[in-house]
């Protein structure tokens, strides 16, 4: 366990923010799936995307790593149609690589066996469990967190009706999967469709690599059968759902910069831009400037991942911040509701929650007597998220379990400090 000091902080100065990794994953997927080589440029490394690489090659495909710029890699990807190299899929702590590739794994008619690290195993996958059996095609879990995991196909085209109101991976996860086989099909969404904007980035991708998907309706996508991926060299673009700390570490702080950002990105994420009271973009730049928040109602249904950080945002707010459509947050690598109303209430945060909402009375300034010893539930956003905190707040703080930052930003610490922030690793 990695356990750190936290220090009152002036922060000044430009960061390059990280590849998105939800484009990552959907790049390396795509990649993979063409006939041809492929070259996918600056991707920031995380466990996450070490993840999918597996499960990938896993798949048939051969995939190369290059060195690049400050924890970034290049990926050199031979893809071919979906075959058995080895029946075994670790997905580690990947809700992506899991929900994304349930379908691909179904496709050859062979059996694989799915498996995980921490939460993944409790995550839902009643979509896919309940598509399978309409199927009756073998979907069939461990006894113990659900995993392993086997499935096995071979999928065929169809009509399928999915719920949007789980997550929209199992959406994705059929819109890598269809376009390869022979018929056409059609996805319906039922119930609430919550982010949207997540389908959006994964048809981006696919156009990207030639795949086409027709939105008859709002609810409806029809995929023709039978196209193939074409190889496809580019980067990726950065991550909207990380720029989100340096944004509220600017709008709470001090003036900071992020580079490697593009402001027509179709990322949900891109919401924290509406929520902090001032920036400014020039090109790839998006510059924060101290300004004090105001109150305000914040809808999660389609940019779930700031929800921690939105969190810290509203503590340091002279008022009451309303939190709504947040339930999802209780379904990813820890509770984050529970998770950060825990860990705020350590600096006497207001703060108060139900299933689907937060509340939090805040104000301009914490400090505490006491050295305030702050937990990371194994979850790399709320480490992040109360690194802010911590900075942003009036005394020295303690964080533990702090390597949880892995998942997704591995150099976090380090860009923080670069910038100034008085972070030591114990």
């Amino acid at each position: 366990m990695t356990t750190l000091t936290l220090m009152p902080s002036l922060l000044a100065g430009t960061v390059t923010a990280p590849s998105s990794k939800s484009m990552g994953h959907r790049f390396l997927i795509c990649a993979a799936l063409a006939q041809g080589e492929s070259w996918i440029r600056d991707v920031s490394f995380s466990k996450d995307i070490a993840a999918t690489r597996r499960c990938l090659e896993a798949l048939g495909a051969t995939i190369m790593e290059g060195p690049g710029e400050k924890g970034r890699k290049t990926y050199f990807v031979k893809g071919q149609p979906p075959h058995q190299k080895s029946p075994l899929m670790d997905c580690g702590e990947s809700g992506s690589t899991l929900r994304f590739l349930i379908p691909l794994a179904a496709l050859d008619g062979n059996c694989y066996n799915f498996i995980g690290e921490g939460e993944l195993g409790t995550r839902p996958l009643t979509p896919y469990e309940t598509l399978f059996k309409e199927e009756n095609l073998h979907f069939h879990y461990g006894s113990e967190r659900h995993f392993p995991l086997s499935v096995q196909g071979p999928l065929k085209s169809g009509h399928f009706v999915v719920p949007g109101d789980v997550s929209s991976q199992f959406i994705s996860g059929l819109l890598f999967a269809l376009p390869l086989l022979q018929r056409d099909s059609t996805i319906e969404i039922t119930g609430s469709f919550e982010s949207q904007s997540y389908v959006a980035l994964t048809l981006s991708a696919l156009s990207t690599f030639g795949v086409h998907v027709f939105q008859d309706e709002p609810r409806l996508y029809r995929v023709l059968g039978g196209q193939a991926y074409r190889p496809y060299s580019g980067s990726v673009e950065g991550d909207f759902s990380q720029l989100a700390f340096f944004a509220v570490l600017g709008t709470l702080n001090n003036t900071l910069s992020c580079s490697n950002m593009d402001m027509s990105s179709k990322q949900g994420d891109k919401a924290i831009l509406d929520c902090i009271p001032s920036f400014t973009s020039d090109k790839d730049t998006i510059t924060f400037t101290k300004k004090q928040p105001v109150p305000q109602t914040i809808d999660l249904s389609n940019c779930p991942d700031l929800g921690p950080i939105l969190c810290v945002l509203a503590s340091f707010t002279n008022g009451e911040t309303n939190i709504v459509n947040a339930a999802r947050l209780r379904m990813k690598e820890s509770d984050r509701i529970l998770a950060m109303e825990t860990e705020l209430k350590k600096w006497g945060v207001d703060i108060t929650s139900t299933f689907d909402s937060i509340q939090i009375h805040g104000k301009e300034h914490y400090k505490s007597n006491n050295t305030v010893e702050i937990f990371g539930h194994n979850d790399h956003r709320i480490v992040m998220a109360m690194t802010v905190f911590g900075l942003c707040a009036g005394s020295e703080c303690i964080s533990d379990d702090a390597q949880a930052i892995t998942k997704s930003y591995p150099t976090f610490f380090e860009d923080i400090q670069s910038l100034g922030g008085k972070v030591e690793i114990l």
